[in-house]
């Protein structure tokens, strides 16, 4: 990470000036007036040359390129239309995340949320995701994510949602280590269940670690150090603040880079362009059509780990076309030309978009993308910023569906196949508990209706506080059920985990909502993931024909908390789960009610890009485009963050 002094010195440097009572303030162009002089007011202009690069992240220069289809359309899915757009200048980090990086999040989040063992189980990647039905990869679910062997290798078993609680987690820990670095915070290594986060302390809601001799001095006379009556100033006298967004100490966030940015930085074309010209369009990350180095000095070796043919992964003995039978470490083969390794093949990696196969046509042509749900700070009743999460906040609804799905595998009556015992395998003490469970999700959703959200979460944190343990004594106590071990307990508390939507620490967020946006054309409803493909307006339902007035209205209605009745207008054009009312019910509805999901597309498809080391070289291509739910995962995933460059988008002194 690049340090700049002036940062460092920006207390000592204007305590200094007050000190000393210079006049040599820079002024104002447009009032006259002394920027950073308490006598006058007190505005200040810190000093700020440019953005500081964050920790493994390289300076991706923006600009136009064609984006989609370079390829041959051999799925023949048409959702990758080229067309030309335009993306910033971004950071983007220079390898995939590792599987040291990951542990390290782990360790730190299992020293944190010590009483909330709930939020690590949340974490820990999906290792039986290396497993196959007729394949021996037992080492893989082993030792590939701890063993120091695999430690630079890419994690994968890693969600979209996983993936995206490393991004902030990584963010807050950067801007806590430059806060430390610069005097303003002091190591604080205890922060159990209340976390440095970047947004709570820019808030003023985290008060731990504060170093009493690094504060920046807030020049505002009316907080202190001047007295009106004399027209004299004291420094000593004067307040401190936090560090805030105008001084340019903090960084931006880490996230996932959207679609349209991960497949401009693969390509690198920046190193096939002369002057305004890109002189020659590239179908991989690389110069030619071909997947082998062609200098000299390693002519035919290959340039990315995939698969070279039917069940060639890694080439003979004696000579390993790609090194690697499953993925390699992050620094393996050449990187591309803005410096990224492994942009084409190794594994795949996840996007920040959510899938839609029409996103060619619908989206931006500066900086597109699709998944905007707009949110904002909670205030409290006096309009000032509500005070942080102080434990878990879950998402019942999903919980609630979790245990239907739970016990339908359980009791033999999922929807499967093959592979699947048709009895029921609950006996009488796990029906027990799940009944409990059960009367406690209800107890919540009540809550949850009435607008209660942090007792609704309290009360499903009453199930890993009490209900396990409670039930577990209980049959402990009785002799009948000696040294009988209660199977279901660790899987109810590990599937229930995944449903966490905030952890202690955070602030308060909440979706914006249509009256107080009455005024604004650029949006209204928070959630537009669905705009233009997938409302209703673009469904058959819209603006519909003759008798189609009555099923356009049911969309939404009569939605209760047990979705009972009605349906929902996310399914109008992407049926990703099962209507609750048949065909009978709507006679009219054009193309009736399907009673099954009709395809794998919904709100929480998100894509995917690139090859990995199970494909073959036809995804190597950065245009080609797959999804997967955003909470599953799989063992050729993985991802690395990004950041977004605010400012000169070339750096500085670049242009005068």
């Amino acid at each position: 990470m690049k340090r700049y002094q002036t940062f460092t010195l920006l207390s000592i440097v204007l305590s200094a000036v007050l000190i000393l009572g210079s006049c040599a303030y820079e002024r104002s162009n447009i009032t006259g007036w002394d920027y950073n002089n308490p006598r006058n007011g007190g505005f200040q202009k810190t000093p700020y040359p440019e953005q500081e690069t964050g920790p493994g992240l390289i300076l991706i220069e923006g600009g136009t390129f064609t984006m989609g289809r370079i390829e041959q359309d051999i799925t023949l899915e048409s959702h990758n239309i080229p067309r030309r757009v335009t993306v910033s200048s971004f950071y983007m980090d220079e390898t995939e995340i590792s599987n040291m990086n990951w542990c390290e999040y782990l360790y730190w989040i299992g020293r944190t949320y010590v009483e909330y063992p709930m939020i690590y189980k949340k974490a820990l990647p999906d290792t039986l995701c290396w497993r196959e039905k007729l394949g021996y990869n037992k080492p893989y679910v082993e030792y590939y994510l701890r063993h120091p062997s695999y430690r630079d290798y890419p994690v994968v078993g890693v969600s979209w949602l996983q993936a995206s609680d490393f991004c902030a987690w990584r963010t807050d820990r950067v801007n806590e280590y430059i806060l430390i670095r610069e005097g303003v915070l002091i190591m604080n290594p205890e922060q159990q269940s209340e976390p440095f986060t970047t947004d709570s302390y820019l808030a003023g809601k985290y008060e731990r670690g504060l170093n009493p001799m690094g504060q920046i001095p807030d020049l505002d006379p009316s907080k202190g150090g001047y007295d009106p009556t004399t027209g004299k100033f004291k420094a000593r006298d004067m307040v401190t603040r936090n560090v805030r967004m105008e001084d340019g100490i903090l960084l931006p966030r880490y996230r996932l880079p959207t679609e349209a940015e991960w497949e401009f930085a693969a390509y690198g074309l920046i190193g096939n362009t002369i002057d305004e010209r890109v002189v020659e369009r590239r179908i991989y990350p690389w110069n030619g059509h071909w997947v082998r180095n062609p200098e000299d000095q390693w002519q035919g070796d290959m340039l990315a780990n995939f698969v070279r043919g039917r069940g060639d992964y890694m080439g003979v003995a004696g000579h390993l076309n790609d090194n690697a039978d499953i993925t390699a470490p992050v620094y393996s083969y050449w990187p591309n030309d803005y410096g990224l390794y492994n942009m084409a093949g190794n594994v795949s990696e996840w996007v920040l978009d959510v899938y839609r196969p029409l996103s060619s046509e619908d989206m931006s042509e500066f900086r597109p993308f699709r998944g905007n749900v707009f949110k904002t700070k909670v205030l409290n009743a006096s309009g000032s910023i509500d005070e942080k999460y102080d434990a878990p906040l879950y998402d019942i609804y999903g919980i609630k569906e979790y245990l239907e799905l739970f016990k339908a595998e359980r009791q033999g009556k999922a929807d499967r196949r093959y592979g699947y015992s048709t009895n029921d395998r609950t006996d009488s003490l796990e029906k027990e508990l799940i009944t409990q469970i059960e009367v406690v999700v209800d107890e919540a959703i009540v809550l949850l209706d009435d607008k209660q959200t942090l007792e609704a979460s309290a009360k499903i944190q009453t199930i890993f506080d009490d209900v396990f343990e409670d039930f577990q004594d209980q049959v402990s106590q009785d002799p009948v059920y000696e040294n009988y071990l209660l199977q279901i307990s660790p899987l109810l508390r590990q599937g229930l985990s995944e449903f966490i939507l905030n952890t202690p620490g955070n602030l308060k967020m909440r979706e914006v909502t249509a009256e107080e946006n009455i005024n604004r054309r650029n949006y209204r409803i928070a959630d537009n993931i669905d705009y233009l493909d997938g409302d209703l307006r673009s469904s058959i339902y819209y603006p519909g024909g003759e008798g189609s007035e009555e099923p356009i209205k049911s969309f939404n209605t009569n939605l209760n908390s047990k979705g009972k009745s009605g349906h929902s207008e996310d399914w109008a054009m992407y049926q990703s789960g099962k209507e609750t009312e048949p065909k009978s019910v709507y006679p009219t509805m054009v193309g009736g009610l399907a009673g099954q999901p009709t395809t794998l597309i919904s709100d929480k498809s998100r894509v995917y890009k690139g090859a990995s080391w199970k494909d073959r070289a036809y995804y190597m291509n950065p245009g080609t485009r797959r999804f997967l739910d955003e909470n599953l995962s799989n063992a050729y995933i993985g991802f690395r963050c990004a950041m977004d460059r605010v400012g000169s988008p070339v750096g500085l002194g670049v242009y005068k």
